[in-house]
């Protein structure tokens, strides 16, 4: 592998589904053999960009934490969850038969600029020290504060009723989730996050990146050439 990689530089992982940010930069990091980190964590059912930083550039992680990033996704009407994804059970399911384009246009327009978003409860923000998804699994009562995040931009690619597919430009500290269900609201129906996708982060393209899976077989010693290999003594 690159020498330079060990010194400091910059990752690009695609992280496949149902990976934790965690299994995939540590995946890397055994191939690697260096210090590494993440700028910024996907959820394990969401897939996409990951910008790792390796050696000395791990200093920089900040600075790419605080990009712009942009995601592709679908939100399924008609039910909610308690995680506002699958990673929960859909429950208090409504009709979404009903729902027009026009509405699904309204909340988009009332859903992007400078918004106001509560994080989900099960997310890794810390109350009182603990994280909040530890707490609301243990069945204790978390309330977290709404905080302003940017939706710059908001497009709607198709309409499939129940499934309403998506792109998203937004600032960091955005939660998705937190999108879909207050996309639900807004149309009366209730909705969660079905499927997602980071598709960039500021210029980083996903389409440049590769799995864990793929940067180790990049990094895999090549076999000896025939005349390279030593030649036994009869």
């Amino acid at each position: 592998m690159p020498p330079e990689l060990k010194k400091g530089g910059v990752i690009l992982v695609n992280k496949p589904y149902k990976w934790t940010s965690f299994d995939a930069v540590n995946s890397i990091k055994i191939s690697l053999r260096a210090k590494i980190g993440h700028c910024g964590t996907l959820d394990p059912l969401a897939t996409g960009l990951l910008i790792c930083c390796t050696g000395a550039m791990t200093k920089q992680i900040s600075q790419y934490q605080q990009l712009p990033k942009e995601y592709t996704g679908i939100f399924h009407l008609g039910a909610v969850t308690a995680t506002y994804d699958l990673e929960s059970e859909p429950e208090a399911t409504k009709p979404f038969e009903h729902i027009t384009n026009e509405q699904i246009a309204e909340a988009v327009k009332k859903l992007t600029g400078e918004i106001m978003q509560v994080p989900p409860i099960h997310s890794a923000i810390k109350r009182d020290g603990k994280r909040s998804y530890d707490l609301a699994r243990a069945g204790k009562e978390v309330i977290l504060e709404a905080r302003p995040v940017i939706i710059s931009e908001f497009e709607i690619t198709a309409i499939q009723l129940p499934e309403v597919h998506f792109r998203v430009v937004c600032s960091t500290g955005t939660y998705i989730r937190s999108l879909a269900n207050d996309f639900g609201e807004l149309l009366g129906c209730g909705a969660y996050l079905s499927a997602l996708v980071r598709t960039k982060i500021g210029n980083f393209d996903v389409k440049d990146a590769l799995t864990p899976l793929q940067w180790k077989e990049l990094w895999k010693p090549a076999p000896p050439k025939v005349a390279d290999m030593p030649i036994k003594a009869e």
